[in-house]
């Protein structure tokens, strides 16, 4: 079955003031000339400028919005509109990318996009666990939403479903491991099915022995900057490219729950770059994040999952206390619990799907880019 299409962004979403942010190559815009080894100055610039832009508007979310799922949507937009441009930049140089040291950058890029795949993989697990999780809360709400009234025996329904999501929960906190270790991964689908699982692998779905805190330091390692006789504008993409695929995957590991997740990616981008600011700026406020006190220990840094935690939390206290028959305050009190349940639930259902679209639409682009950046330096030689 044909892999649907990615819509890229319109540009005029992109910030109005990128005519203001000064280039990293300290030279006039209006010097248009290529370089020695391919990109001309012009075409680097454009792309440095359009991943800052990008990057620019992920770090203007408040609090409330960072690491929602419409902002994670957002950051694979953004990359998949820098994938795009920069698959255009190396097919558009294609002689030049059998040329050293040019030749070696390419290369470690599609190393690095490779490892990304299994990221991909663990990351639709994890957002299979928060359906999970979901289909906890339906159960409640069956139990407790518009009933005349509300009985032992719905409590009892309701408790129980509290308490297999607070073990789902508190395994993913423990553990952080795979969701049933099923072999499923990012393939084609064997039939149309309402939801978006069931695929037949295309690579190797991660094993019990997969840490996303390792993949995430192989994808990071060696990543430096150019060096001053390295600065032209292919090279400058390339360097791009690698931050913005490890960024990427480090956000995702860090809101959705998987396997031996890790925050410990270094990111150190020399101030020049445009895009550097914005990117260090969305590392230091997400470690902030991991570092308060009541999300130290959780099992992704996701606002909808601690939604979950913090309702189910409160409607499971409200169902200890309660006393048969339930005086109308109480009464009154548990339905509005449930009603913020039946918030979280609807915001889920509307947001999920698409998620996991968007990263299957992600590991899709990253194998269509190596594959046709391959076929660029099969030209270019």
């Amino acid at each position: 079955m044909p892999i649907t299409e990615f819509h890229d962004a319109s540009p005029s979403s992109q910030s109005s003031n990128s005519g203001s942010i000064f280039s990293i190559l300290s030279r006039r815009r209006d010097q248009v000339h290529s370089t020695e080894h391919g990109a001309s100055e012009t075409e680097a610039e454009v792309f440095q400028r359009h991943v800052a832009d990008r990057f620019h508007d992920l770090a203007a979310a408040d609090s409330g919005s960072l690491l929602s799922i419409p902002w994670l949507r957002s950051l694979l937009d953004a990359f998949l509109c820098c994938q795009e441009e920069f698959k255009a930049i190396v097919f558009n140089n294609a002689a030049s990318l059998s040329l050293p040291p040019i030749d070696r950058h390419v290369a470690d890029y599609f190393e690095r996009s490779v490892k990304a795949l299994d990221i991909c993989n663990a990351i639709r697990d994890g957002i299979e666990q928060i359906r999970q999780w979901k289909k906890q809360l339906e159960i409640v709400l069956c139990a407790l939403d518009k009933q005349r009234s509300i009985g032992e025996g719905q409590f009892r329904r309701a408790k129980k479903a509290l308490i297999d999501l607070a073990i789902g929960i508190l395994d993913g906190k423990q553990s952080n491991t795979t969701f049933a270790q099923r072999n499923r991964s990012f393939g084609r689908q064997r039939e149309q099915q309402r939801s978006l699982g069931h695929f037949r692998s295309l690579s190797w779905s991660v094993s019990r022995s997969w840490s996303a805190a390792k993949q995430l330091q192989a994808i990071g390692n060696n990543i430096l900057p150019p060096r001053p006789n390295e600065t032209n504008g292919l090279t400058l993409a390339v360097f791009t490219m690698n931050y913005v695929l490890l960024f990427v995957m480090w956000a995702l590991v860090a809101a959705i729950p998987c396997q031996d997740r890790g925050l410990q990616a270094h990111f150190n981008v020399p101030k020049q770059f445009l895009w550097g600011g914005s990117i260090l700026s969305l590392h230091e406020r997400i470690v902030e994040e991991s570092k308060r006190r009541d999300r130290r220990n959780v099992c992704g840094l996701l606002r909808e999952i601690e939604e979950i935690e913090k309702c189910s939390r409160h409607l499971n206290e409200l169902v200890d206390s309660a006393e048969f028959p339930l005086c109308e305050e109480r009464e009154r009190e548990v339905r509005q619990r449930v009603e913020q349940v039946r918030n979280v639930c609807e915001g889920l259902k509307s947001e999920l799907d698409p998620l996991e679209c968007q990263v299957r639409e992600v590991f899709h682009r990253i194998v269509r880019s190596r594959t046709q950046g391959l076929d660029s330096v099969g030209r270019g030689n």
